[in-house]
């Protein structure tokens, strides 16, 4: 069976996954002030953060349309699937769904499912990573969403952020008691829970808060040699480094992907940002 996988431009393909026709990638829409783009292959990161740093407002983002979706599904592919954003934190996935009621009204039957991904960046590769490999194997339509909500339900997700400002103003830290200061320079290790953001620690300074994500990422894990770690970073390649070298002297993997933030990562993550799905 034929197979095409739909992702939000929240996830971050491997590079050679990027021209790969079983896959696509649907774009959010990023604002900052009257500066208005697609987050699509035309996406520069060093000129969006220089206009968030510039910028006084806060950035915001706005999900595909459900149209866009449904024209996403229109596809040979036997099987189509769809990874989004945590629902909590956009509406991306609720589009994602309306959009395979307009496909059955406008082209008829098709075997068509939506993974809310409970996560982001890394956390939404993770999972289109399993739908590939699990198709790959000949698995049937059905047991692969069983067995890929099974892999999501199982994934961790952390991060460990410069600036939470992004967050906290668009309203996606609702899940946070009693979020430190940056003034104090106290940075909070983040993590998920079913897709809202949770703080797990915090340390003084991004050093020590890299530290301890990779020191919790390292004590949480569990069968890590059948596993991928995925780091994603914001224009920051030697944190990310620094990261997967500290959690590699704790425990190895399967294989080890470190990627680039696109522009809804980078919009939330901020310059700086870090983070870590296993």
């Amino acid at each position: 069976m034929s197979y095409k996988i739909v992702v939000d431009s929240c996830c971050e393909l491997p590079e050679e996954l990027l021209a790969d026709p079983r896959f696509e990638r649907v774009p959010l829409g990023i604002e900052v002030g009257e500066y208005q783009i697609e987050d699509d292959e035309n996406f520069n990161q060093l000129e969006f953060l220089r206009k968030v740093a510039e910028y006084p407002g806060c950035p915001k983002s706005s999900c595909p349309s459900p149209e866009r979706y449904m024209e996403a599904y229109h596809a040979e592919a036997d099987h189509i699937y769809a990874v989004t954003l945590s629902s909590h934190l956009s509406g991306s996935y609720n589009s994602a769904r309306l959009g395979i009621n307009l496909f059955h009204e406008k082209y008829g039957d098709k075997q068509i499912h939506v993974f809310d991904s409970e996560s982001a960046s890394c956390g939404e590769t993770q999972i289109a990573l399993k739908i590939m490999e699990l198709e790959e194997a000949g698995c049937s339509f059905d047991a692969i969403v069983k067995k890929t909500e099974e892999f999501r339900d199982a994934l961790n997700t952390y991060f460990v952020l410069d600036n939470l400002e992004t967050l906290r103003k668009n309203g996606r830290l609702t899940g946070v008691k009693a979020l430190v200061v940056s003034t104090l320079n106290i940075k909070p290790v983040m993590g998920a829970d079913k897709g809202t953001i949770i703080q797990k620690s915090q340390c003084i300074g991004i050093k020590k808060g890299l530290a301890k994500m990779a020191a919790t990422v390292a004590a949480e894990i569990k069968d890590a040699q059948d596993k991928i770690l995925m780091i994603s970073h914001c224009n920051c390649p030697q944190r990310a480094e620094s990261v997967k070298q500290m959690i590699l002297e704790k425990v190895r993997f399967k294989k080890v992907l470190i990627l680039e933030t696109r522009g809804i990562s980078s919009m939330y993550a901020n310059d700086g940002g870090v983070i870590v799905v296993v």
